[in-house]
């Protein structure tokens, strides 16, 4: 017998399941071959980009995937208002940022099955406690362009809204005195809280839980958005997704930028995809 015989055996299965994967990648339709290019606000912990890879919650999913699929990482670091028009005119592959599901988006992109929960609420100072909708009639309020709650946040009886283009700015303003709260991304406002004790600020979930309000106080699901002529990339994105569930890594991932709590991963509330853009018996998934 040839002594090279039993250690091409071996190797055969892995050098085969190595070019099936090259090969299902050269098949995935992206903007660029090979390269996987992703929209993205740089606002931790969602996004990132440090030593030429994805870093934060929702970047660390995607450079997993896209390692997984054999695809180089191209970013495209842009603001918030940006993202949602450059996955629509195929510029980029998909975006990422703590975007939550909601079926306006879902009718004018692919979104992903969710990577986390999320409950919305209002960033303050640590001098008020505001946890309701009420405690926002009248007051000074900051949140981000092109955010899905915004018409919601009109409908609050006496509420003056302020729109920006980052999280960044309107802390900023609320630092100054200019407005009194912050409606945000709750990861990024967290985040933002825990590594500045300085501001002495707050961030308070939401304690409504009101049918009228639905984006403000129901239960959030962060995505990934994608062309709508994008179905096999959906896939293959949604795939790994599910194998990050199963193995809890997610929570793992969340646990390096303070994600530690059960109500990321536990999707305690009305599941309202389902019948929308998934069938109507769709589960959500979790992990303890």
């Amino acid at each position: 017998m040839n002594p090279l015989l039993p250690l091409l055996r071996r190797l055969l299965p892995a050098a085969l399941l190595l070019s099936g994967a090259c090969a299902f990648a050269q098949t995935l339709a992206t903007v660029e071959p090979g390269t996987l290019t992703i929209a993205f606000t740089g606002d931790m912990p969602g996004t990132g980009w440090q030593d030429g890879k994805m870093i934060g919650y929702d970047g660390e999913v995607l450079q997993h995937v896209a390692d997984t699929l054999k695809l180089k990482v191209k970013p495209a670091l842009m603001e918030w208002s940006g993202t949602i028009a450059s996955v629509q005119a195929r510029r980029v592959d998909l975006m990422a940022g703590t975007m939550g599901w909601t079926e306006q988006r879902s009718k004018i992109m692919l979104l992903s099955d969710p990577i986390h929960y999320f409950k919305n609420g209002i960033t303050q100072v640590d001098k008020t406690s505001w946890t309701t909708l009420k405690d926002l009639e009248k007051k000074k309020v900051g949140t981000i362009t092109g955010f899905s709650f915004i018409p919601e946040l009109r409908k609050i009886p006496g509420l003056e809204l302020s729109l920006y283009d980052t999280s960044d700015a309107a802390v900023r303003d609320m630092l100054a005195g200019r407005i009194d709260a912050v409606i945000g991304d709750p990861p990024v406002m967290q985040y933002a809280i825990s590594r500045n004790p300085q501001w002495h600020l707050r961030f308070n979930a939401f304690t409504d839980n009101n049918p009228d309000f639905p984006l403000l106080t129901g239960l959030g699901q962060v995505v990934i958005g994608l062309n709508k002529d994008s179905p096999e990339l959906l896939a293959a994105v949604n795939a790994e997704i599910a194998k990050l569930w199963q193995g809890c890594e997610l929570k793992k991932i969340g646990t390096r930028y303070g994600l530690v709590q059960d109500v990321w991963y536990m999707p305690i509330g009305k599941n309202f995809r389902a019948g929308v853009d998934r069938p109507a018996s769709w589960a959500l998934p979790s992990c303890k």
